[in-house]
C-alpha cells in the first residue's frame, strides 16, 4: 500500500482548522454550561407588590406604572385599587403593559374599598375586569372581644398583644371565613389566598402548635391556597423552603422580601428589611424550591423604612433578580 504524501502547507492547514474546531467546541460547551437567571430561564415575569412604592400610585398611577415597568418588571399585585374604578386600574395597567393578577383585599370593608365581606358579586366583577386570578386576604382579622389599640400602642405591638390572646377556636374561626369566602370565590373562577405576616407563628398557649399551623390544617387545600411573604417567614426564625417543602401544593404566591442580619427573630411584627439580595435570605435556594413546590406568581415587595427612595429600592431589587442565576 501507498501512503500518499502530505506536504507541510496542507498539514498546517488541517492542523489551524483542527485547533479553530476545538476551540469553537470548547466555547460552545462553556456558553451550553452558563447557569440562566431563574426568571428568565423559567418564563416567569419578576412582579411588584405596590405596596412597597407607598403612596405614589395613589398620587400618580400612569405615571407610577410606568416607572415600574421602566424598570423591568413585567406584573404587580395591587396592595388595593387606590380608590380607582377597576375599568380605570385595567386601562392604566394595560397602558404601562403591566399583568395584574394577584390583588390583596381585606377581610373587613374600609369606606368603599372592596372587601371579602362586602359585595363579593361586585368584588368578582371587578377582578375579572382587572384581569385578577387570586383574592389574596393579606392578615388575620382580629376577634371582637379583643378589641383595638390601646393608649400608646403601636399597630405591631397591638397584633403581637391580640395574637398572643388567640385560642386554637380563634384560628379555626378564621380558617372557616376563608373557606366560605375561598368557596364563593371558587365558583366564580376566582382563587381564594392568605397572606402571612409573622405573628401566625407564635406558639399557641400550652403547646407547640401555631396560628398558621392551624390555618393550615383547617383550610380547605382547593379553596385556599398560600401566599408565602418569605421576609416575614424569616424573620419569625423559620426555614422558607422547609415550610414549602412540609406543605407542597399549597402555596401559589410569594412575596421576594429581604431581611438584613440584625434582624432578631420575632413573632412581633419587626424586621429590618433591605432591598433583594442586599440582605440574608438565599434566594438561589428559595426560588427553584418555590418554583417547585407550586409557586408561579413572585412579588418584591419591601417594608418601611427604606435608607433610599422607594423606586431606587425596587429598581435595585429587580435588577439584582432579573441577572440571578440558580
Amino acid at each position: 500500500m501507498i501512503t500518499p504524501m502530505i506536504t507541510t502547507r496542507t498539514s498546517r492547514r488541517a492542523f489551524i482548522g483542527g485547533v479553530a474546531a476545538l476551540a469553537g467546541l470548547g466555547l460552545a460547551r462553556l456558553s451550553s454550561a452558563a447557569p440562566t437567571p431563574f426568571f428568565k430561564g423559567n418564563g416567569l415575569p419578576i412582579g411588584l407588590q405596590l405596596y412597597t412604592l407607598g403612596d405614589l400610585a395613589q398620587k400618580d398611577l400612569p405615571g407610577t406604572l410606568t416607572a415600574v415597568a421602566d424598570m423591568g418588571y413585567r406584573a404587580v399585585e395591587l396592595p388595593g385599587f387606590y380608590g380607582h374604578t377597576a375599568g380605570d386600574l385595567a386601562v392604566a395597567l394595560k397602558a404601562a403593559g403591566l399583568v395584574c393578577e394577584s390583588a390583596h383585599v381585606n377581610a373587613q370593608g374600609r369606606g368603599p374599598a372592596p372587601s371579602l365581606s362586602g359585595d363579593l358579586d361586585a368584588l368578582v366583577r371587578d377582578a375579572h375586569t382587572i384581569g385578577l386570578k387570586f383574592i389574596v386576604m393579606p392578615m388575620f382579622t382580629i376577634p371582637a372581644r379583643l378589641g383595638g389599640l390601646q393608649a400608646g400602642e403601636g399597630f405591631g405591638d397591638f397584633l403581637a398583644r391580640v395574637a398572643s390572646q388567640f385560642t386554637v377556636d380563634d384560628w379555626k374561626a378564621q380558617a372557616a371565613f376563608l373557606n366560605e369566602k375561598g368557596a364563593a370565590l371558587k365558583k366564580a373562577g376566582l382563587q381564594l389566598a392568605y397572606h402571612n405576616h409573622n405573628p401566625e407563628f407564635a406558639p399557641m398557649a400550652g403547646g407547640t402548635a401555631t396560628g398558621y399551623d392551624i390555618l393550615l390544617a383547617e383550610t380547605d387545600p382547593d379553596l385556599v391556597k398560600m401566599e408565602m411573604d418569605a421576609g416575614w417567614v424569616a424573620a419569625a426564625g423559620l426555614d422558607p423552603v422547609a415550610l414549602l417543602q412540609a406543605h407542597p401544593g399549597r402555596f401559589r404566591l410569594m412575596h421576594v422580601k429581604d431581611v438584613k442580619a440584625g434582624t432578631a427573630t420575632n413573632t412581633r411584627l419587626k424586621m429590618d428589611p433591605t432591598e433583594v439580595g442586599a440582605g440574608t435570605l438565599d434566594w438561589r435556594r428559595i426560588l427553584p424550591a418555590a418554583h417547585a413546590g407550586g409557586v408561579s406568581h413572585f412579588y418584591v415587595e419591601q417594608e418601611p423604612p427604606f435608607a433610599r427612595p422607594r423606586l431606587e429600592a425596587a429598581r435595585l431589587s429587580a435588577d439584582y433578580l432579573a441577572k440571578l442565576a440558580v
